[in-house]
């Protein structure tokens, strides 16, 4: 498939903006993969959703390694979440193309909106850790929530870095800079899954996803260092920001695209 050196310039810094805001909060996908629909309309849908995978992937590998050097996360939690997963993020991926994703707008829109109307009224959430439960207990819940959001990040994508967030900040009680750094752990295992099952069904242009690669690692590289220097106070701002302008895409998708 032959791309023009203008498409694929236009990837590179749409990747670029995503790696820097996924590496913050979450939410790459909101702009990476729009990026790949609308410059390349005439390609099937499963082929871009292969492809955006890893660039997304790349990105949040050098993101993470750039937190590592700052920010020591659970990795207990992180790789008891990291595993289901890897594993859900592969199922989803595999039926990716049987379930029109029209049928998880609705849920996902209602979802974000309580995340959002959640996180601005509770002004000091996630700014100091405050955790819940016992450790065997934040462990259970976190294996369960990977296993659930890694099977929607392989059959949709959008909004996954908001819920890992959201379950690390509001349900098991870390801090914003902590559970940024834990997410991309478990954000990485659901890529990879994705990846393995869309590249086994030779569903990833793979020269592509590399050279956008680039574009979202020097992103995710920056992005990370811009959350350390900011803290948890930033990260939350950030991340309604982010999580705002996923309900306003999602909505008009939902309610208004023909």
């Amino acid at each position: 498939m032959e791309i023009s050196i203008e498409v694929v310039l236009f990837l590179i810094l749409a990747s670029g903006f995503a790696g820097f805001v996924d590496s913050i909060a979450g939410g790459g996908g909101l702009i990476q993969l729009p990026s790949l629909l609308i410059s390349m309309p005439n390609t099937a849908p499963s082929i871009l959703l292969g492809t955006n995978k890893l660039p997304s992937f790349l990105g949040t590998l050098g993101a993470t390694a750039s937190y590592l050097r700052k920010v020591k996360p659970d990795f207990k939690l992180a790789f008891a979440m990291a595993i289901p997963a890897f594993i859900g993020s592969g199922l989803g991926a595999s039926v990716a193309t049987r379930i029109p994703k029209e049928a998880f707008r609705p849920i996902i829109l209602v979802l974000l909106i309580v995340v959002a109307i959640y996180t601005w009224r509770k002004k000091e959430l996630g700014l100091a850790e405050n955790f819940r439960f016992a450790r065997h207990h934040q462990v259970g819940l976190g294996v369960i929530a990977g296993l659930v959001i890694g099977f929607y990040d392989g059959i949709f994508g959008p909004g996954t870095g908001s819920f890992l967030m959201l379950i690390l900040v509001a349900l098991l009680g870390f801090a914003f800079l902590q559970a940024s750094v834990t997410a991309k752990i478990v954000n990485l295992a659901t890529n990879l899954g994705a990846i393995m099952v869309f590249g086994f069904n030779s569903q990833i242009m793979w020269m592509l996803g590399l050279t956008m690669a680039i574009g979202n690692i020097t992103g995710g590289f920056l992005g990370a260092r811009w959350a350390v220097k900011g803290g948890s106070g930033l990260i939350r701002k950030v991340f309604l920001v982010v999580t705002t302008i996923l309900i306003v895409r999602l909505g008009y998708d939902t309610f208004f695209r023909i």
